[in-house]
């Protein structure tokens, strides 16, 4: 069972035990969160998980059949939308087609009536934070996906609100540019200071983005805590495969990489082709990829895993190659111990 979170002791937002369920069927399953306030929150899983209703719940757009949604000590379950003083932020940006930059930004602002020299700081302050200083005479529909998404992000942002939820807004964009943005997204929230909660399937973006890490797997949390700890050390098997593990051993496999460890997840570039690596694999499978070749190898003991090499070799099957392990791309599934010790 995933462990639960620490109170966010009145100073963030949190989640207690809500509930949520379709014609009977569960979509968020008993689910605890706790966010500090100034830290990002990334809930991580596959579509269809329970993330995009966890999310409605906490903006107010959704009413939990049970449990609480609190922010800065004030319970908020019962709160309309309005009055909660958070901001949305959808895949798609949902910008006003017929309104400039400056008007999309400034939007929140007007209905606050913000004096109008006051919003065109404002303005010019977040364009300038997003990177689109100068565009604020500009429609959307002459930017690119990218220059969109930054738009929106200024408008969330415009009337500084106390929480800001982000809804899988990179997932529209090629992984190129949300590689980019990713890194941009961090860098803009963290410089305006703003508690920021981001639903996403992709745990590139999650890790990118966030300070905490939440995985949801069938309306649960099923492990959350700091991101590099969970990035690290998945609790399970299908955690560790979610999070791009692609080899789980166990057993006498498992040891042999681990001494003493009974379920081991490796990722894809754990097992390095390297003169005197200490370890030995015959090859079954070559691929050449952009920067490595990709390959699939059989080490005795331990079985077939995934492996890198240099593109300056491109070895054949059969070939037996050296190999070098690398703990980063390890981790010990506890989790799974823990689970059959229950048993």
């Amino acid at each position: 069972m995933a462990a639960e979170p620490v109170a966010a002791s009145g100073g963030g937002l949190d989640v207690e035990h809500v509930s949520v369920a379709f014609d009977g069927t569960p979509a968020v399953d008993d689910v605890s969160l706790a966010l500090p306030a100034g830290e990002v929150l990334a809930v991580l899983g596959p579509s269809g998980c329970g993330k995009s209703t966890l999310l409605r719940v906490v903006a107010g757009l959704q009413r939990p059949d049970g449990g609480t949604v609190t922010f800065d000590g004030q319970d908020l379950t019962g709160v309309p939308t309005h009055r909660r003083g958070f901001a949305l932020m959808f895949q798609d940006g949902q910008l006003f087609q017929h309104l400039s930059v400056a008007g999309n930004v400034e939007y929140a602002l007007r209905r606050r009536r913000v004096p109008r020299a006051q919003a065109r700081d404002r303005v010019a302050e977040l364009l300038g934070l997003v990177g689109l200083p100068g565009l604020q005479d500009r429609r959307p529909a002459t930017l690119s996906g990218g220059q969109q998404q930054r738009v929106a992000l200024a408008r969330a942002l415009a009337g500084r609100p106390r929480l800001l939820l982000l809804d899988e807004p990179l997932s529209s964009l090629d992984r190129a540019l949300r590689d980019r943005l990713g890194a941009d997204l961090r860098r803009i929230i963290t410089a305006s200071g703003t508690t920021a909660l981001l639903v996403t399937h992709d745990h590139e973006e999650a890790f990118t983005v966030a300070d905490r890490m939440a995985v949801m797997r069938a309306g649960r949390i099923v492990q959350q805590g700091v991101t590099a700890d969970v990035w690290r050390r998945p609790h399970d098997a299908e955690t560790a495969e979610f999070l791009g593990y692609t080899t789980v051993l166990e057993g006498e496999a498992a040891s042999a990489v681990v001494p003493g460890a009974r379920r081991v997840a490796l990722r894809p570039l754990a097992w390095r082709v390297q003169p005197d690596g200490g370890h030995t694999g015959t090859v079954t499978a070559a691929a050449q990829g952009a920067d490595v070749v990709r390959l699939r190898v059989d080490i005795a003991g331990i079985g077939t895993v995934d492996a890198v090499g240099s593109l300056r070799e491109f070895p054949d099957a059969g070939d037996r190659v050296p190999l070098a392990l690398d703990p980063v791309g390890v981790a010990v599934l506890d989790g799974d111990d823990q689970l059959d010790d229950d048993a």
